[in-house]
């Protein structure tokens, strides 16, 4: 058992899962706004030994310096990679900090997303339309960007609904090219789809006025990383010849800290995250309790 754990912001576990940590430490605290400062961080943590947040927060080496009673921090959001966490691992490791995060708990929703805006384009229900006549999937040629889980599961929902496949990866996939999903470098990928979704990590920008420019125009691009996959300048001259639509669910996705593209006629920015929903809300406290108990029983807590 923890002597005192802390949520230093709203972690969105479920009233049961909130209930369930109070197993878990001699002390509980849980705070229901956002932190404003390092300093305030630092306040929050105090002599805690166990720290749960959010993707709303960081806990960086100056926190970590200031926090030297913590053991365990618990990230109730995606992780992926120390490049892409919002807590210093390495530093953390350093310390002899166990870091451990959750992911694959809201990509249901986004398969959905992705899904119902294409079709709602397609066949013209949302007030505009790609072609001149309503098409269907079926045959629509379709790049996904990052084969990960998300990537996956939006390539067999589409692919379910007659589309055409292809994906570009770090890694290849051979179980995925079994089901007739397939490879293509890059650039031929964006040559060859009319639709292309990136699913990257968070902080990985890989679309600039060269991918754009493969891509070419009268195409459709969605993207489900939590972050911009793209270049916002390249993204916004991209969009100026007129016939190209891009698609995110949040404002974090587009990436433009000024808001104009967020009024860009051809933006589909909805600024709901399509992932949070009840059933996602589920499994991120499951995951999140999870990980705590493993700690807690490989450290004889």
């Amino acid at each position: 058992m923890f002597k005192k754990l802390v949520a230093i912001e709203p972690v969105s576990l479920i009233p049961s899962a909130e209930q369930k940590l109070y197993e878990y430490a001699q002390e509980v605290i849980l705070f229901d706004d956002i932190p404003k400062d390092n300093e305030q961080i630092i306040q929050r943590i105090g002599d805690a030994d166990a720290v749960l947040l959010s993707y709303t927060s960081s806990i960086d080496k100056e926190v970590l310096n200031a926090c030297p009673g913590i053991r365990y921090i618990g990230m109730c959001c995606s992780l992926y990679s120390p490049e892409s966490a919002n807590v210093d691992i390495r530093t953390a490791n350093a310390k002899d900090i166990t870091v451990y995060g959750i992911r694959d708990y809201g990509d249901q929703g986004v398969v959905e997303y992705v899904v119902s805006e294409l079709i709602r384009y397609l066949h013209g229900f949302g007030g505009k339309q790609w072609l001149d006549q309503p098409i269907e999937l079926t045959d629509l040629k379709v790049g996904i960007v990052g084969l990960g889980t998300t990537g996956q599961m939006i390539a067999a929902g589409l692919q379910g609904l007659g589309s055409d496949l292809y994906y570009f990866s770090r890694t290849r996939r051979p179980d995925e090219e079994s089901k007739n999903v397939k490879y293509l470098p890059l650039k031929e990928l964006l040559q060859t789809v009319d639709v292309v979704c990136t699913c990257l990590n968070k902080n990985v920008i890989l679309f600039h006025d060269e991918q754009f420019e493969w891509l070419g125009n009268h195409k459709i691009m969605f993207n489900t990383s939590i972050g911009p996959s793209h270049d916002v300048s390249a993204l916004a001259k991209w969009l100026e010849h007129g016939d190209n639509e891009f698609y995110c669910d949040t404002a974090g996705a587009l990436g433009d800290d000024s808001g104009k593209l967020l009024t860009n006629p051809h933006v589909n920015c909805m600024n709901i995250s399509s992932g949070r929903t009840r059933q996602a809300f589920d499994r991120l406290s499951q995951k999140v309790l999870d990980n705590i108990e493993r700690f807690l029983k490989d450290n004889n807590m």
